[in-house]
């Protein structure tokens, strides 16, 4: 016979493991792999939000801005495409 597992998480635990600045560290890693791949005009940041850490890309030339829009160039990039 088999028992059923319960797994409870602590909450606070789990907030604290989010906010933490070595997933910040992870999240700023992935976002600075990303932007190798995009190459120029395209920039990064990361962040500590209010439940957890943050990374973000954005085109910031008009060049590829107009990448990004026409060829879906960041979230390719992501995807690893």
């Amino acid at each position: 016979m088999t028992r059923k597992v319960r797994v409870v998480l602590n909450k606070r635990g789990v907030r604290n493991l989010l906010k933490d600045e070595d997933l910040r560290q992870v999240c700023a890693d992935h976002a600075n792999k990303t932007l190798a791949k995009l190459g120029d005009g395209y920039e990064t940041d990361t962040y500590t939000g209010k439940t957890r850490s943050n990374a973000m890309i954005w085109a910031s030339s008009a060049k590829a801005r107009r990448d990004a829009r026409k060829n879906n160039t960041i979230w390719k990039a992501v995807k690893g495409r």
